[in-house]
Formats: C-alpha cells, structure tokens, sequence
C-alpha cells in the first residue's frame, strides 16, 4: 500500500467517526429536549389546575391575574 493511500484511507475514517459522533450528539439533544419538554405540558396544566382551585375558579383567576399583571 502506498503512502498516499494510505492517507486517504486515514483521513475516510476520521470523517466516518465523525459524523456518527455528531449524530449521536444529535440524537441526545433531541431525546433530552423531547424528554423535558414532554413532562413540561403536564406540569403547567397541574400549577393552572392549582391557580384555579386556590382562587375560586376561571373569573376570580382573571382576576387575581389581572391584579398581578397591573399591580393593583
């Protein structure tokens, strides 16, 4: 084998493991995000579900919100 395949030879492989390195990355921040994201919707209806019971339904919520937002 020569030098120069050789080289070329190398320098396929490097570029093989790069890209399965980079899709495995890819791979990990996409099930991360999908993951938090995912356990997120259920949080926010929980605290909207609280908001609701803690003030005494849908028109004192918009109001307390209301108050919040304005300050008053």
């Amino acid at each position: 084998m020569t030098h120069a395949s050789l080289a070329k030879s190398i320098n396929r492989t490097r570029v093989v493991a790069k890209e399965t390195t980079d899709s495995k990355i890819s791979t990990g921040a996409l099930a991360t995000f999908g993951t938090i994201s995912t356990l997120m919707g259920p949080w926010a209806v929980a605290c909207f579900i609280g908001a609701l019971l803690s003030t005494g339904g849908p028109i004192a919520l918009a109001r307390t919100w209301i108050s919040a937002v304005t300050g008053g």
